[in-house]
């Protein structure tokens, strides 16, 4: 199997199963001297590991990780960064019933019809265990973005209940096991989501990103555009089905008028009057925000019955038993996050690399 590697200066190649005794990967491109240990990506993984509510899987898993290579006296030497953290809390027994049967709305029929076999437990490499890789990329992405720039997401939706935007409050998404900007919005989320639990049933979620102190020009007009990578990185994670830069799909209803971003000079640079574009025109960075929004569908595993088949073509129904999240999209916002970072990353060293600066 290709394709386990996603960037172009700074790469990321992810390896493991979500069964099997470890996940890890590798970061090629990361520049030396940069202060780097595990204590400095553990928080980002913490953020995403499983079991920390009623409202996520129970898997425990602690997610440590292990940097191998690439570091010398807490500090990046240039070479591959190697990262590892091991699985410790696997329950295959719990997807024996399901070996020879496709889980409904899971990748288990495409991956048999594409590679003729498949891992059933828990997805194997199509599992979503995969992107606590992703998350401790992010976190070193960070490390060569700096601190200038800041990358943060939040859930703005969980299946019909959308936060009320006027009430966004970045403090608050520390506060509840959501990521919710919106206070008000956690009590009926968490009533919400204790009835599709109970019901044996998953939901779907909107994430919200926002990245402050991007400079401008990174990314390219043709075929590097930024947002173009950054939609196609979005929807490489799992369960994801929709993405949208800046207005987005709302900017369908707006006219030319209210849709352009005025600009206006301000203490001699070019200020912007709004942030339609979500701080990309033309595929290259503005200087403004960049603002993203991801779609993740309900959860396929699902204690409730649903018409499949097997391998040999059987009609049968299938109910998915094991520890799974409700509603995924609450451990997509650290991955979301993490996605972003890496797509900035790897933009600001091509950008340097072509312009010297």
């Amino acid at each position: 199997m290709s394709h386990n590697s996603f960037g172009h200066l700074f790469r990321v190649t992810t390896w493991g199963e979500s069964h099997g005794p470890s996940i890890g990967g590798v970061i090629d491109g990361c520049p030396p001297g940069l202060a780097l240990t595990e204590a400095d990506i553990q928080p980002f993984l913490d953020r995403r590991r499983p079991g920390q509510s009623r409202f996520t899987t129970q898997r425990q898993e602690p997610d440590a990780v292990r940097i191998l290579s690439g570091t010398y006296e807490g500090l990046t030497t240039g070479t591959p960064i190697s990262l590892m953290i091991e699985n410790t809390d696997q329950r295959s027994r719990d997807y024996g019933n399901i070996a020879d049967r496709y889980r409904p709305g899971h990748a288990d029929v495409t991956y048999d019809l594409k590679y003729g076999l498949r891992d059933p437990r828990g997805g194997g490499r199509s599992s979503a265990r995969e992107t606590a890789v992703r998350v401790a990329a992010g976190a070193v992405a960070r490390r060569v973005m700096g601190p200038q720039v800041r990358v943060r997401g939040a859930l703005v939706q969980i299946g019909p209940h959308a936060i009320d935007p006027v009430r966004w409050d970045w403090d608050q998404v520390g506060q509840n096991p959501f990521f919710c900007p919106d206070a008000d919005m956690v009590p009926v989320w968490e009533s919400y989501l204790d009835q599709v639990r109970k019901s044996g049933s998953s939901t779907g979620a909107i994430i919200s990103l926002e990245a402050d102190g991007v400079p401008a020009g990174l990314g390219a007009p043709i075929y590097a555009k930024l947002d173009a990578e950054l939609a196609s990185a979005l929807m490489g994670i799992n369960a994801v089905k929709a993405v949208e830069i800046g207005a987005g799909f709302a900017a369908a209803a707006l006219s030319g008028e209210e849709n352009a971003d005025p600009m206006r000079m301000q203490d001699g640079r070019i200020a912007f009057q709004s942030n339609h574009a979500g701080g990309i025109l033309g595929g290259i960075s503005t200087g403004q925000p960049i603002i993203a929004r991801f779609a993740v569908k309900p959860t396929s595993s699902i204690l409730t019955a649903v018409a499949s088949v097997t391998r040999d073509g059987e009609a049968v129904d299938v109910a998915t038993k094991g520890r799974h999240d409700p509603c995924v999209g609450i451990r997509a916002v650290p991955v979301g996050e993490a996605m972003l970072a890496c797509v900035l990353a790897d933009h600001l060293l091509r950008h340097r690399g072509q312009t010297g600066r």
